[in-house]
């Protein structure tokens, strides 16, 4: 029993720790992405079953927001490296759509009948969709700073 002991202490030592990035204040990144998640993963899924050809452009993306929103809570709740460059990876990608849908139905606003999450800027979420990534880019490149300071 002693030897089992042992054995497991230098695994730990030897394996790198994970952390979640959803500890301190990545706490509320990951609530803030959860709920988002669950809004539009759940507004997408009516629409796609309910209305899709009334405006099937506008309700994919934001299914598509919705994977991307659960991505990235997935992520953050993981922790590790390599779930980090992940979460960042999705959170850059994530501005792009919001400021890229967002220009889109402002210059075209004929081609979304309908809104998305991205729609205006998140201007129907109080404009979180804008805010989220970029609070979760600054987050995620302060956690990897501390891992490295640590």
């Amino acid at each position: 029993m002693p030897e089992t002991t042992r054995t497991t202490r230098s695994t730990e030592a030897a394996a790198p720790a994970r952390r979640s990035l959803g500890t301190g204040p990545g706490r509320l990144l990951v609530a803030l992405y959860g709920i988002f998640t669950v809004a539009a993963a759940s507004r997408s899924l009516y629409q796609v079953i309910a209305q899709f050809d009334r405006a099937p452009l506008a309700y994919g993306l934001s299914a598509v927001s919705a994977v991307v929103y659960g991505f990235i809570t997935f992520s953050l709740v993981r922790g590790g490296e390599g779930a980090r460059r992940a979460a960042f990876v999705c959170c850059a990608l994530e501005l792009l759509g919001v400021f890229g849908i967002g220009t889109w139905t402002l210059l075209d606003p004929s081609a979304f009948p309908d809104a998305t999450v991205w729609s205006d800027y998140g201007m129907g979420y109080l404009f979180i969709p804008v805010f989220l990534p970029v609070t979760g880019l600054l987050w995620l490149r302060r956690s990897r700073t501390e891992r490295t300071a640590a």
